[in-house]
C-alpha cells in the first residue's frame, strides 16, 4: 500500500475524469491520498472530494505565487475549515522566487501567518518552496514552525538542507523528479536521508516520472517513484511502501482517522 502525500485531483485537468483516476490509483496500490488546496477555487473541491470517498483527506493553505490575493477573510476562512476532521495539514504554503506576481515581502506575511494559524489548530504544514531555500527554512525557524512540523512538498534541494528541515520536525516529500535521469539532488537525498523521514507524492497532475515526463501525472504513478527511491536505497519495494506509509500515517494522524 501507498499514499500519495501530495495531489491536485482538484485540479482542472481531472475535471473530466477523476473518479477513472481514483481508481487507477487504487488498482496501482494507492489506497490513500491527500488533496492539496491552494486557492479558493482548489480548496472549495478539496472539500468536495473528501466528503465523496473515505480515503481522500484534504490540505488547505493559500499559495505563495498568489498571496497578493489572500486576504484575513481567506485566512480565517481557512480556519473555519481546517477543523473538519478529514482536513490533515494547512497548505501548501511558503515562498516562490521563480514567478513573479506577489512580492517576497508579501510572501513572508503569508507564510508568517500561515504557520501562526496552523500553531493555533494544531495542524502540520505542506511547504511549496522553489528558488527560495535559504529564506523558507530560515523563516520556518524563526516562526518556531517545528511545535507542528511538517512535510517540505517535492524537496529539491540539498542534503545539507534536507537535514535541516528534518531536525525542525519535517518530513522529505520526493515526487516525480527523483526518477529524472540527471536529477542529482534528489537522488541524493532519497538515499541520504532518514527513511523514517521520507514521504512519496505525485504532485500530479504536474511533474510525471519517467517514462511519463512531459505528460498528465496521476497518483497511480507514485508507484513509480516508490519503486526508483528503494532501487537508490538498495531495499525492497515492498519494504520502501510500509515504511513511507507509515511516515505518512504519523505525520498526518491518519491513525487517529
Amino acid at each position: 500500500m501507498l499514499i500519495d502525500t501530495h495531489v491536485h485531483l482538484n485540479a482542472d485537468q481531472f475535471e473530466d475524469d477523476v473518479n477513472e483516476t481514483i481508481l487507477r490509483a487504487r488498482e496501482a496500490g494507492v489506497k490513500e491520498m491527500v488533496v492539496v488546496g491552494f486557492d479558493e477555487k482548489t480548496i472549495n473541491r478539496a472539500m468536495e472530494l473528501i466528503e465523496k470517498d473515505d480515503h481522500i483527506y484534504a490540505a488547505i493553505g493559500w499559495h505563495p505565487v498568489d498571496a497578493v490575493d489572500m486576504t484575513d477573510d481567506h485566512l480565517s476562512w481557512i480556519e473555519e475549515l481546517s477543523k473538519h476532521p478529514k482536513v490533515v495539514a494547512l497548505g501548501e504554503m511558503g515562498l516562490d522566487y521563480y514567478w513573479d506576481k506577489s512580492p517576497k515581502e508579501v510572501q513572508k506575511d503569508v507564510f508568517r501567518k500561515q504557520i501562526a494559524l496552523a500553531k493555533k489548530v494544531k495542524l502540520p504544514i505542506i511547504i511549496h518552496n522553489r528558488d527560495a531555500d535559504q529564506d523558507v527554512v530560515d523563516l520556518l525557524e524563526e516562526e518556531q514552525a517545528k511545535e507542528v512540523g511538517g512535510v517540505m512538498h517535492c524537496f529539491g534541494g540539498s542534503v545539507e538542507t534536507a537535514e535541516r528541515c528534518i531536525k525542525n520536525n519535517f518530513y522529505i516529500g520526493l515526487g516525480g523528479p527523483v526518477t529524472f535521469k540527471n536529477a542529482k539532488r534528489p537522488k541524493e537525498v532519497a538515499k541520504q536521508i532518514p527513511l523514517n523521514r521520507l514521504v512519496v507524492e505525485t504532485d500530479a497532475p504536474f511533474l510525471a516520472p519517467h517514462p511519463y515526463r512531459g505528460k498528465r501525472n496521476e497518483p497511480a504513478y507514485v508507484k513509480r517513484v516508490a519503486e526508483d527511491i528503494a532501487d537508490i536505497r538498495e531495499m525492497s519495494f515492498e519494504e520502501l511502501c510500509q515504511k513511507t506509509t507509515e511516515n505518512a500515517k504519523k505525520l498526518f494522524g491518519l491513525n487517529e482517522q
